[in-house]
């Protein structure tokens, strides 16, 4: 008997592909062998039938673990591919995921355990001001989740009464059956249909809860914001998701964080950038002048005389930390705005045409000069 194909090879995909990768594959398969386009081609119409089981297995989840585990052998005498459509066939309709089957399966399927509910992970958008994504801050969310049933505290039960162990599996969580195949009659384990693999029933379930451990409701999540944490990424609080089914491990919490903007500071990277207003007086004179910080406290910084307009000052270690590293903190970079008056009185007006004339013709030809440069460029 030849060698089954490999699904991920007759799909022409890796074994990481994604489901996106996955369904993309199938597509272009089944557009060249499927019958329609075949008429009449024996050939074809097998090949699309491989095709579908392949896809029908690596499309879901558990089918695809199980398939990478064990390959083919997982599916066969008479568990195939095509006999876990919708669960086991002739086990009245009870519905079981292939990962959930060789999860229960231990030491060669003599033992089972119970199937943990973990809760399900949660994911949040949290706004944050420049300020705490810098200098870090604690901020105080509220979910509307699965939390712990307070009046049963978890355990499903109505208060007084306890999980009794199942008398169908005896806590094991599984039971076995038998499938008749082709040749012989199979023995496997499946979870158990009385305690659906728990392994303990509840006789007089909580009436808060109705036996599943677990109420939605509104709690209070604190949030520690690291220092230079920036806009995009995201913090995870293990644990703080939906608490699961009757005690189970909860899931987590994602917070991903948005970052509103400064009315003064800007944000790349580690480096911090700030526009800073000077006179042309002070320009041309030099001066000492106060530059603000993201922090609130001002630096002193001396204007050098004749500083031109958008000349940048590296303040250095004055911007962000990086949130990896805490030895790594970026600049503040200061942009110098030299500002021009927008409205003079005569006597202003004089004191300016004087000014320039005193300049002399060198300093009235630097435009002159200038326009020459540019002319012989372009020439």
């Amino acid at each position: 008997m030849a060698a089954k194909q490999d699904y991920y090879e007759m799909l022409g995909v890796g074994r990481d592909a994604s489901d996106t990768d996955l369904k993309k594959a199938y597509r272009k398969m089944a557009k060249k062998y499927h019958p329609d386009n075949n008429p009449g081609d024996k050939a074809a119409e097998e090949k699309m039938k491989e095709i579908n089981v392949a896809y029908e297995v690596l499309s879901d989840a558990g089918k695809r673990r199980t398939y990478d585990q064990f390959g083919h052998s997982a599916f066969e005498q008479g568990g195939g591919a095509g006999g876990f459509q919708g669960g086991f066939g002739g086990f009245g309709g009870f519905d079981i995921d292939l990962a959930d089957l060789f999860d229960m399966v231990g030491g060669g399927g003599s033992r089972t355990r119970p199937r943990s509910r973990r809760g399900a992970d949660l994911q949040m958008q949290l706004t944050i001001k420049l300020e705490e994504a810098v200098f870090g801050a604690v901020k105080e969310i509220t979910l509307n989740s699965y939390d712990t049933c307070g009046t049963c505290k978890g355990s499903g039960a109505k208060p007084g009464t306890h999980a009794e162990t199942c008398k169908r599996c005896n806590g094991s969580g599984g039971e076995r059956v038998q499938q008749q195949t082709l040749f012989s009659i199979r023995e496997m384990v499946i979870p158990c249909t009385a305690c659906k693999g728990e392994g303990k029933t509840i006789k007089d379930p909580c009436q808060t809860c109705r036996g599943q451990g677990r109420v939605r409701s509104n709690k209070k999540v604190e949030v520690s914001i690291p220092r230079g944490i920036d806009n995009g990424q995201r913090i995870r609080l293990a644990g703080k998701g939906e608490v699961g089914e009757k005690g189970a491990q909860p899931g987590d919490l994602y917070i991903n964080i948005n970052i509103t903007q400064h009315k003064l500071f800007k944000r790349e990277g580690n480096h911090l950038y700030l526009e800073v207003p000077i006179t042309f007086v002070q320009a041309a004179l030099g001066d000492e002048i106060s530059l603000p910080t993201l922090g609130g406290d001002e630096l002193k910084h001396i204007v050098k005389p004749g500083t031109q307009p958008g000349t940048l000052v590296h303040l250095k270690g004055k911007g962000v930390q990086n949130v990896h590293n805490p030895n790594t903190v970026g600049d503040l970079v200061v942009k110098l705005i030299v500002t021009v008056p927008t409205s003079m009185n005569e006597k202003q007006r004089d004191v300016l045409r004087k000014f320039n004339d005193e300049m002399g013709d060198d300093y009235k030809n630097h435009k002159v000069r200038w326009m020459d440069k540019v002319k012989g460029y372009f020439k």
